[in-house]
């Protein structure tokens, strides 16, 4: 009885704090959420072209991501057929919103999106690699972003209208980052350097990391994701690159349809802070912590607090809440597809 006892707290006692956490996280964050739909009805007096544009914006930071999936699985499964697009993009996307609705967040979408990979006929380590190299170069691509958007914040303020070269600061930055991302996955030495720099950052407070350790553990991930898009190192820089930008852009197409004045630069900070929280587990998906942060970020930077809260939940209408939908649907499909063949194959046998 103890042993099954134990077993039990095991098992579920795991479940049962993250839950706590979860609820406990929600509560703080309902007034906000309250707040944040309250202003819904002043969605209609948008102009509704701005809708398909956030939607397209947003498409294609996904398409970005089932590119860059498709690209780690053929490098690592050799003889291995990849898989389809469709079955690549049912997966990213039934993952996505798992890790929006489920506790857990990345992580269970994760395992949700490896379980329908590895169904659909990949092995198991394959699924795993190339899951593990996605969420390196994307998380490195976030990371990425501050450092380049230091020199527009201190060179100052374009143009008065300057929101409208948000989308020509995501092209650039793409650019840069490609460039980058492939400088340090076919150049070791340049990782090295990288690694040292930040972990004589990181040592004024933080005593335990040194200048050497950071960069062994940079090189470390280095080579995880040099091996698994090895040979396609531009394609999947361009990917990365492409996921977040588009995704970036979608949130400046939100502001601009406020005709709200706003330096790009200052946005795209907003924007990684946010990105920021969405990985700090306490809700699914960073469920009101991300709007809370979001909006407030956005009046520090000179938005109006009314065009703020409007301006994130258009954003999280098309980033958040429309994929959750669609990857129900998608995870539908194939669990309906799955009970359709799973018959034939069994009679093939």
């Amino acid at each position: 009885m103890r042993v099954a006892g134990g077993g039990l707290v095991r098992r579920w006692g795991g479940r049962a704090v993250g839950l706590a956490i979860t609820g406990v996280g929600l509560y703080i964050v309902a007034p906000s959420m309250l707040s944040l739909f309250g202003t819904w009805p002043r969605l209609a007096d948008i102009d509704p072209w701005w809708f398909p544009v956030l939607v397209l914006l947003e498409g294609c930071s996904f398409a970005a991501l089932w590119w860059l999936a498709r690209l780690a699985l053929a490098q690592h499964g050799g003889d291995q057929q990849p898989p389809g697009w469709g079955t690549i993009a049912t997966a990213q996307l039934a993952g996505n919103a798992a890790s929006k609705i489920l506790p857990g967040g990345a992580a269970t979408g994760s395992v949700l999106q490896g379980r329908l990979l590895i169904t659909g006929g990949q092995p198991a380590a394959v699924v795993a690699s190339a899951v593990t190299a996605i969420g390196l170069i994307t998380t490195g691509v976030l990371l990425l972003l501050p450092i380049l958007t230091i020199p527009a914040v201190l060179i100052g303020p374009p143009p008065a209208r300057q929101l409208e070269l948000g989308l020509l600061v995501s092209l650039i930055m793409a650019v840069l980052i490609v460039g980058l991302g492939v400088a340090a996955l076919t150049w070791p030495r340049f990782v090295v350097l990288v690694g040292r720099g930040a972990g004589h950052v990181i040592h004024v407070v933080r005593r335990s990391v040194t200048a050497e350790s950071c960069a062994a553990l940079l090189v470390a991930q280095r080579a995880r994701v040099a091996a698994a898009f090895e040979g396609r190192w531009w394609a999947a820089a361009l990917a990365a690159a492409a996921n977040r930008m588009f995704d970036y852009a979608a949130l400046v197409a939100a502001l601009a349809a406020l005709d709200v004045h706003a330096r790009p630069s200052m946005v795209l900070l907003a924007y990684v802070v946010a990105q920021a929280l969405a990985m700090i587990p306490i809700t699914p998906g960073g469920l009101g912590f991300v709007d809370a942060g979001l909006t407030a970020l956005l009046v520090l930077i000179g938005i109006s607090p009314d065009a703020a809260l409007i301006g994130t939940l258009l954003y999280r209408l098309a980033s958040f809440w429309l994929p959750i939908p669609v990857g129900l649907l998608a995870w539908a499909g194939w669990r309906i597809h799955l009970h359709v063949t799973r018959p034939s194959r069994t009679d093939d046998g």
